[in-house]
């Protein structure tokens, strides 16, 4: 029984270590519809529900004190990664599609919890805000805005549950209509020659700097300045129920990290998995407060992101039709959101190698955008909620 801070955080770096070492190394097809993160959530849950570790004052305060650090460094790495300038390189089209799919998404989650919520436990919006932050953005996004929310750790089983399982099988969907894209393609009466005109325009020349040491460990100095000057900031700010001071830390931590990404900053490579690492082990901790047995409406959850990811597809082939849009756009653009910079360019890859780059950019797009829109979905679901 562990009772004391230094092997309880040990333990917990240790299994993100190794199942991210497994996951690089092996290759194997488990980790295909398993991320390691998933893998982490769980294991490190199962390890908490059988009690390994106790929730002695001292773990508590190493809990809090890494999470809430941690988290506003981790959110500036990931957003340095997202240069705009790059981004607005995509064109109209690309960039209509990537906020439709964003649009399509959050009236996924309002129409399903306007019409179901009252079957799911008080304060079940939150887990949905939380989710809609991953949804629209990435893993770092959903972390951010479960801390700005103040979802109970607990109940961060349900999130990782519906962003496993539902947004694995909407992958294998994308995946499989690859080979009818130029049916698709009639039907709405798409631009063929658009994808050829964006490729030769966009600039990949700008290659990112090694990783070494000199930047790896400036970078991990101002990632932490930036978390002790986001959370200086907050603690100025007005604060209500919904815009908390963890809220503003968030805030904070996202402008600047936007703002730097237009900086020769955002070439260092060292930036992605330092923001990793934070990640991993912000997950790590997440789930070590959690149990099994506080998970009872798991089945629910998962037909209800199956839901949301029928009217958000449903809206996007109607908007299709509507603006010509091809069904690389179209799904490319679904897993920049939902998916992020995991499976958009897996997804951009299939149809051609030259538009890897596309779904990378889009997938940063998400980053940038994920925690606002995110909070704004929140807001409504708290409002329907009350």
């Amino acid at each position: 029984m562990i009772q004391t801070a230094f092997p309880y955080l040990t333990i917990l770096l240790f299994i993100a270590s190794t199942l991210v070492y497994m996951e690089y190394k092996t290759k194997a097809k488990l980790f295909e519809y398993l991320p390691a993160i998933v893998i982490l959530y769980f294991t490190v849950m199962t390890l908490s529900s059988l009690e390994l570790w106790t929730k002695t004052d001292e773990i508590n305060s190493a809990y809090k004190a890494f999470k809430l650090n941690l988290l506003p460094a981790m959110i500036f790495l990931m957003l340095l990664q997202a240069d705009v300038r790059k981004i607005l390189k995509l064109g109209k089209k690309i960039l209509l599609a990537f906020f439709l799919a964003s649009f399509s998404i959050s009236l996924g989650f309002i129409i399903m919890f306007a019409l179901f919520h009252n079957l799911f436990e008080e304060g079940s919006w939150r887990a949905f805000g939380a989710l809609s932050g991953s949804w629209m953005g990435g893993t770092g996004n959903m972390v951010a805005i479960q801390s700005a929310l103040e979802l109970p750790d607990s109940k961060m089983g349900y999130v990782l549950l519906i962003d496993s399982i539902d947004y694995a099988i909407w992958v294998m969907i994308l995946l499989a209509l690859v080979p009818f894209a130029s049916r698709f393609n009639s039907w709405t009466k798409a631009d063929g020659s658009l994808l050829d005109t964006l490729t030769s325009n966009l600039d990949n020349s700008e290659k990112k700097e090694p990783t070494d040491f000199p930047s790896l460990f400036m970078l991990l100095g101002l990632a932490l300045m930036v978390s002790v000057i986001s959370q200086t900031l907050a603690s100025y700010m007005p604060t209500t129920s919904f815009l908390t001071q963890t809220t503003w830390i968030v805030i904070f931590a996202t402008i600047t990290g936007v703002t730097f990404g237009m900086t020769p900053l955002s070439r260092h490579s060292s930036a992605s998995p330092l923001a990793n690492i934070m990640l991993y082990l912000i997950v790590a901790l997440i789930a070590s407060r959690a149990n099994f047995a506080e998970l009872t409406e798991a089945p629910l959850y998962i037909v209800a992101g199956f839901m949301i990811i029928a009217i958000h597809g449903t809206i996007m082939v109607i908007f299709a039709k509507l603006f010509k849009l091809d069904l690389f756009t179209l799904g490319v653009a679904s897993l920049a959101n939902i998916g992020g910079i995991a499976s958009a360019p897996i997804l951009a890859g299939a149809y051609h190698k030259a538009l890897i780059p596309i779904g990378v950019l889009m997938a940063m797009m998400g980053y940038i955008i994920g925690t606002f829109m995110g909070l704004g979905v929140s807001k409504i679901l708290m409002i329907i909620a009350s």
